[in-house]
């Protein structure tokens, strides 16, 4: 690879990230742009009320049934047993800080004492 290589990667990569940040900004601001007031339709509304929940559920649930891309294939993990107390706790006492103690309190004993 010769230096002039380097040189086009490295302004093609400088053009995509400026062509990107301008779409940004201007897909961002497009709002304020506008002289009208616009207002998101009902169900556009109640449709991102579970859109946290949903984000949420797409990072944590395979971190918890998964290792190395691949299904966990033994029932000595840690994870699922901290899970299953997570979710106990929480439905049980609608409390979030008490459901990470005592799901931790799960996970630590059995990751670090038993090394599962």
């Amino acid at each position: 690879m010769s230096s002039t290589d380097l040189n086009v990667t490295d302004a093609w990569t400088l053009w995509v990230i400026v062509g990107l940040a301008i779409i940004t900004v201007v897909t961002r601001s497009f709002f304020f742009l506008s002289n009208t007031e616009w207002h998101l339709p009902h169900w556009a509304q109640r449709g991102l009320q579970y859109a946290p929940i949903a984000a949420l559920s797409a990072v944590v649930v395979p971190e918890i049934v998964m290792t190395q891309g691949e299904l966990i294939a033994t029932w000595q993990d840690a994870r699922i047993f901290a899970a299953a107390v997570g979710v106990a706790v929480y439905f049980a006492k609608r409390n979030v800080l008490l459901t990470i103690v005592l799901g931790m309190g799960v996970y630590l004993p059995l990751h670090l004492g038993l090394g599962w």
